[in-house]
């Protein structure tokens, strides 16, 4: 039956790759983005599907795997990194596109958390990055450089030394090496790490930018693996660019003092957004003769819909109690239900400083095994269950009940989310 449905399979990729390819050649300011091959568990569940009659959802599906994506540089050794640098540049440059590649080997990565991992030092990370730069060569790539690096500095993660032995120092030392020996080619561009529009304030997070280096890279990403909308990653991006202007112009009167900067925090308040007129008003009246020249791209791989609040799960027929609500909205990172896919990759931004939008998360891999052992999830089992839920305290703590499910390792393929990605795109999938 495989050998049966190789031919539609192929026919369906096909398709839809011509339907996300760029229909006629970039101009100077626009890249053609690269598209990595489809994992072979995405390719199981299009096959099943299309196996099953459901050609809408396979169709769905397909689209989703042949839009330009990023291809994520996870650990190994330098010589395997570089081979997997070049190899992804091989690839790309038979599409004659630009690819996208998230280093992501950071010591002390994600706290030790669901993503935990990364060189075991500084020295190895240095010579992993060079690496990298090593296989990039001369040719053009656009490089997320370690998502959650200044998000989650040594320092917030809250972990003994004698376990956690990583500082604020080393990582960013770690994070100035890498865009010096990354952006020693003038065809690649760098950006670092902006955490998203509900999370680090401008100012905390511009503080961080200056003292990784951001001056010497292309400038800033934000939104990795979230969920933000758009308006608020565009006021959110640019007045990090505008702070970074002011606080490094010695002509400016806040010059080297970005704690002053306004933010999504105030005078906003970040969870009304007809408030963020406030802060943009702020800028207006600071800048000055400052400059803004700080670039961003957003990660619109899953924000088609938006963050989820998980209030819904307090209506019937679950009955959860306000408890298990918080908590839940505490994890609302972790694979959420709801999600969509957000706008599709593209250069043609409209924007100065806004270089591209970009699907930096792989739409369809888990966040990691969501559940209440994990912190991200709570549930009252009394309130609602179904048959086929776990009924013993343990295995409900590695039980996600949002999805009704134990949640896939992170950076495994879900089937279940990326279905509902795909299906709930915004702009929608055909």
């Amino acid at each position: 039956m495989r050998r049966l449905l190789a031919l539609p399979l192929t026919a369906l990729l096909v398709c839809a790759t011509a339907m996300t390819a760029t229909a006629s050649p970039a101009r100077p300011s626009e890249s053609r983005l690269f598209v990595p091959p489809p994992t072979p568990a995405a390719i199981t569940q299009i096959e099943q599907l299309a196996k099953s009659g459901d050609w809408h959802d396979a169709r769905l599906l397909a689209q989703m795997v042949t839009t330009p994506q990023a291809v994520w540089l996870t650990g190994g050794t330098p010589t395997q990194v570089r081979t997997q640098v070049g190899t992804t540049l091989a690839e790309a440059a038979r599409q004659h596109a630009v690819p996208t590649l998230v280093a992501y080997d950071i010591p002390g990565r994600d706290c030790a958390q669901f993503s935990a991992g990364g060189a075991l030092d500084e020295a190895s990370y240095d010579a992993w990055i060079d690496s990298v730069a090593a296989g990039l060569g001369q040719r053009r790539a656009i490089v997320i450089l370690e998502p959650d690096a200044l998000g989650l500095i040594p320092s917030s993660c809250g972990l003994p030394s004698a376990t956690f032995p990583f500082t604020d120092a080393q990582r960013y030392a770690e994070l100035n090496h890498a865009v010096g020996a990354l952006e020693t080619d003038r065809h690649v561009r760098v950006y670092l790490d902006g955490t998203h529009s509900a999370w680090q304030s401008v100012g905390t997070i511009s503080q961080r930018l200056l003292t990784a280096g951001v001056h010497q890279a292309q400038g800033v990403f934000v939104n990795v693996s979230n969920y933000q909308p758009i308006p608020e990653l565009l006021d959110y991006s640019t007045w990090i660019s505008q702070c970074i202007a002011i606080v490094t112009d010695p002509a400016n009167p806040l010059f080297n003092n970005p704690s002053a900067c306004a933010s999504q925090y105030f005078p906003a308040t970040q969870s009304d957004f007809s408030t963020w007129g406030l802060t943009t008003q702020w800028y207006a009246q600071h800048l000055g003769t400052s400059t803004p020249t700080t670039h961003f791209v957003i990660d619109t791989s899953r924000n088609g819909t938006g963050p989820t609040t998980m209030t819904g799960f307090a209506a019937a027929p679950f009955h959860q109690p306000a408890s298990v609500i918080s908590t839940l909205a505490g994890g609302s990172w972790c694979n959420p239900p709801g999600a969509g896919l957000g706008p599709r990759p593209t250069t043609r931004t409209g924007t100065p400083l806004l270089d591209a939008y970009l699907w930096v998360k792989t739409p369809g891999q888990s966040d990691g095994q969501c559940d209440a052992a994990g912190g991200v999830r709570a549930w009252d089992y009394s309130a609602y269950t179904l048959p086929s839920w776990p009924t013993d305290p343990a295995t409900q703590r590695l039980f996600d009940p949002l999805w009704g499910t134990t949640d896939p390792a992170a950076g495994a393929w879900f089937g279940q989310q990326a279905l509902q990605l795909a299906q709930d795109a915004q702009p929608t999938l055909h």
